[in-house]
Formats: C-alpha cells, sequence, structure tokens
C-alpha cells in the first residue's frame, strides 16, 4: 500500500522539484565529485548553491564526506525507491485509465464503421434549403469604467 502521509517522501519530492538539484544528482549519477566541482555548472553564489546541497542531504539523496578542505558530495539513490514506488502506484491507475478509453474508442469506431440499414430519404427539391437566420446581431456598446 501506498503511504500517503510520509514526511520523508515529502522531503524527496520538495528536493526533485527544483532543477537546480536534479542537475546536480544528474551530475553526481557519473561519480562523487568536490562542492566546487558541482556549483561550477551553475551562476550562483557558493551560499546559494550549498542550500541545494543542503536540501538534497537532508532528503537522504546524497551524502557529504570533508577531507581536509574539500567537501565531496556523493549520489545515495536509495530514497528515489520510495518515490518511485508512490508514481508507478498512479502509473498503474493511469495505464488501467487509458486501456479503458482506448477500448472504448475502438468500441466508437467499430459502431461507426458498420453500415447502416437505410440512408435517410433526399430531398424532392434540388434546391439547396436556405440556412435558419442568426438570432444574434452584432455586439452592443461597451460601457467605460
Amino acid at each position: 500500500m501506498v503511504n500517503y502521509k510520509d514526511p520523508h517522501l515529502d522531503l524527496i519530492f520538495a528536493a526533485l522539484s527544483d532543477a537546480t538539484r536534479r542537475g546536480v544528482l544528474a551530475q553526481l549519477g557519473d561519480g562523487s565529485q568536490t562542492v566546487t566541482e558541482l556549483a561550477q555548472q551553475y551562476e550562483m553564489s557558493l551560499p546559494g548553491f550549498m542550500k541545494h546541497l543542503a536540501v538534497l542531504e537532508t532528503a537522504g539523496l546524497i551524502a557529504r564526506s570533508k577531507e581536509g578542505r574539500v567537501v565531496r558530495c556523493e549520489l545515495d539513490a536509495a530514497p528515489m525507491q520510495d518515490a518511485a514506488a508512490w508514481i508507478a502506484h498512479y502509473q498503474r491507475f493511469w495505464t488501467e485509465q487509458l486501456d479503458s478509453l482506448g477500448r472504448y474508442l475502438y468500441h466508437q469506431e467499430e459502431i461507426a464503421s458498420c453500415p447502416t440499414p437505410s440512408s435517410p430519404p433526399k430531398s424532392a427539391s434540388a434546391a439547396p434549403t436556405p440556412s435558419p437566420p442568426k438570432k444574434s446581431g452584432a455586439r452592443g456598446p461597451t460601457r467605460k469604467r
């Protein structure tokens, strides 16, 4: 069963909601990198970038380690499994809904392609039937406020 009130899941989706943080995760998918290497890709201050890293770390998506003055970041994709399970629940729902829609549309197409037993009779007159007059006229004056 999918847990709808999981605060950890909220943290994961909040972390993934930002393009910068998703970019950092993509970079870390190739292996661990220093904060300096990660920050070079983004036109923002280092303190601003560090806030993004803090969000990712709080969500459990990255791990930071410090060696002297160098801070390295490493991807921890395990928490994304919870998010993937939540999404998979709804994927099944939408797949079922779309399959049902497909069956309905196929049925409608089958009905439409079947020949009708008899066509409606044609008019005895060769002249076209005039269209009924339009009931609405031009727009009236607009009021100024």
